[in-house]
């Protein structure tokens, strides 16, 4: 594999850290290659502005187009130019964060908000129906990638009965809508529950997760999602009546594995 590992906890002593460490020794000695962006340790701008596009300020900014012609151009802000030569290089991509608030770092989303513009990550069309390339097909078709979690949570509360509601369903919006949009492969994320109150032996058991999912992810099978253009969707991009399940569930072709297993 060529691992691009995308990292983002604002401390190198934490698990989090810990759990980095432990998965690129892992990955090197097994040959495989790997890159890192460690946003905080690189101090990643997250917020998306019309200097990142060369964009005129006196002009009204429409980020879709501004930096898709600036992609197309060659005129990226150079650190986001950078972070897409990694993915470009990658045929894997690991992301690995805190669970806070229910989803990622704000320095996190500000990556994806940054790095995946037009062009880039998305926007290609089939010249034989038109219709657009995503969820499921698109310009990083062929990558695959998987979620790893740490959480202060015990790992019930994180299953399809527990308080904090399923890990699936809460990383929807990243799994679903942002990396299967694109086109990657998705696997099923790695949940380490109860971060704050690791002790040796539980870290033993989550680095032998980690070790094991890392080595197995070539062979795991992606979560089941459906495709946009393989019949399950109508031209206005709605599900067939026959597909009866609501919410995020309407959007797999079975039901996914538990996170926490």
């Amino acid at each position: 594999m060529k691992v691009l590992w995308l990292f983002a906890h604002p401390d190198e002593r934490s698990l989090s850290a810990a759990l980095k460490t432990d998965g690129l020794r892992t990955l090197e000695a097994h040959g495989h290659q790997h890159r890192v962006s460690d946003l905080y340790a690189m101090k990643w701008n997250p917020v998306v502005d019309p200097t990142d596009y060369g964009h005129d300020p006196t002009e009204r900014f429409h980020v879709g187009p501004a930096s898709e012609r600036a992609y197309t151009e060659g005129h990226l802000s150079p650190d986001i130019a950078s972070e897409q030569h990694k993915l470009a290089w990658a045929d894997t991509l690991i992301i690995q964060f805190p669970l806070w608030w229910y989803g990622m770092p704000a320095i996190l989303k500000g990556w994806f908000d940054r790095v995946f513009v037009k062009g880039f990550a998305f926007g290609i069309t089939d010249p034989a129906t038109g219709r657009p390339q995503r969820y499921g097909d698109g310009k990083l078709t062929g990558k695959r990638a998987m979620v790893i979690v740490t959480a202060g949570a015990r790992a019930a509360t994180l299953g399809p009965h527990g308080i904090n509601g399923d890990l699936n369903d809460l990383l929807f919006p990243l799994q679903h809508g942002t990396l299967w949009y694109t086109g990657m492969s998705v696997v099923p994320p790695l949940l380490i529950p109860g971060a704050d109150r690791t002790t040796p032996e539980s870290y033993e058991t989550a680095t032998t997760r980690l070790r094991d999912r890392l080595l197995t992810l070539p062979s795991t099978t992606p979560l089941p999602f459906r495709h946009q253009n393989t019949g399950d969707y109508d031209d206005n991009l709605l599900l067939h009546p026959h597909l009866t399940p609501t919410g995020p569930a309407a959007h797999y072709t079975s039901p996914p594995p538990p996170a926490h297993i």
